[in-house]
């Protein structure tokens, strides 16, 4: 990739967002009906290659199952309100009443009690019971010990997620947990994240890992570029680290998935996600808007509650429709925003893609007026494209 002089023997690489690419059409169109959009992981296929983020106003006990009543993923966290107290509801009442101005402070506040390991069980054990998957996450600092409890309740997979991990920590405060090590020890698949460069991807695959999220400071709650400067915008990190997944493919003969996490609003940012080489998605801000989720119309970040330089914010996203509105349709709204599976199939059919991995070869342009050619009405009116 080209690189630019940005000062006096400084040069800086040009990276890509989702507004400044398109996807061309295919010279073959097939029907949208007869494209398969799952996403196999671990020996396991999955109807919707969608994921839904470990936040606690988008994912408790209830939603999950929902989720995977649809054939999707959801992500328990379990450094959460879930796993503190005993009856999270009145705990999420008290975010969802919060000002603005007290919504930080508050949060903090709540996440201070410590976890009960004695919840970590329950809560999978209640997921389970269901007959759907169950998935958490955990902090690597944490994940030696919550993954072993979650191994014995029950877990289908495991997810060790941080803002920035890399296989190689260096603490002289506390002792760095050893991937490698880890990921060999669990007889259940683990999902790594969170990540952005080629290198590390590569790294990282070197543990063990099952899949890797891709994405640093993308989340429509998060504020962690703001605060810490730092991120890679999710179509050049997609890209880079799904090369990587590729090169440690033909070396290791081992496959390992590339999920996008963040930084999506709409159907065709999805599409985007997938051509630039991801085998799966993760959506927090979409899955919040629905009925089930558990934020009472509200979305915060895993970070917002830090005690001393939180790195999101709570945000009002509203009740948009049900989780079967989001995924399946009948969209009721002209944004992209609901139908989100329908969108992605319909999508591999313009584009001639048979299957999510015939969509990692679909042609992609720089396109910086794609959101905004012809689209003068829409922009005057905020309708459409325009909101």
């Amino acid at each position: 990739m080209a690189q630019f002089y940005i000062g006096v023997d400084r040069k800086a690489r040009r990276c890509y967002g989702f507004d400044e690419i398109a996807l061309v059409p295919g010279k073959v169109t097939v029907n949208p009906n007869e494209v398969d959009p799952s996403f196999e992981f671990a020996g396991k296929k999955y109807k919707i290659p969608i994921m839904a983020s470990a936040m606690d106003g988008v994912v408790d006990v209830k939603f999950a199952i929902a989720m995977g009543k649809l054939g999707g993923i959801a992500v328990l966290n379990l450094e959460g309100v879930q796993t503190r107290y005993d009856n999270p509801e009145e705990v999420l009442d008290k975010i969802a009443e919060a000002t603005p101005e007290d919504a930080t402070e508050l949060t903090q506040s709540i996440y201070k009690p410590p976890i009960k390991e004695k919840l970590i069980a329950k809560r999978i054990r209640e997921i389970k019971k269901a007959n759907v998957p169950a998935i958490v996450s955990s902090i690597p600092q944490k994940a030696e010990r919550f993954g072993k409890i979650a191994e014995e309740s029950g877990c289908d997979i495991f997810v060790i997620q941080a803002t920035v991990t890399t296989k190689k920590h260096i603490s002289s405060e506390y002792k760095s947990v050893n991937l490698r090590k880890l990921c060999k020890s669990m007889k259940i698949p683990v999902i790594i994240g969170n990540c952005v460069t080629y290198g590390v991807a590569l790294e990282l695959m070197d543990t063990g890992c099952n899949g890797l999220l891709i994405g640093i400071g993308p989340g429509t709650a998060c504020t962690t570029r703001g605060v810490l400067g730092i991120g890679v915008p999710q179509v050049t990190a997609t890209i880079d680290c799904a090369a990587a997944r590729n090169r440690y493919y033909k070396r290791k003969k081992r496959y390992v998935s590339i999920i996008t996490d963040g930084g999506m609003s709409t159907g065709g940012d999805i599409c985007k996600a997938f051509a630039c080489g991801a085998d799966a998605v993760m959506l927090g801000n979409a899955f919040a808007r629905t009925k089930e989720a558990p934020g009472r119309g509200y979305h915060w970040g895993m970070a917002t509650p830090h005690p001393n330089l939180p790195r999101g914010t709570r945000i009002r996203v509203g009740i948009k429709g049900t989780l079967s509105d989001i995924l399946l349709g009948p969209a009721r709204t002209d944004d992209g925003t609901q139908n989100l599976v329908g969108a992605l199939m319909t999508s591999m059919g313009n584009l001639g893609a048979r299957n999510i991995n015939e969509m990692h070869y679909v042609e992609i342009i720089i396109a910086p007026s794609i959101q905004t050619e012809g689209k003068v009405f829409q922009a005057a009116q905020h309708v459409g494209m325009g909101k």
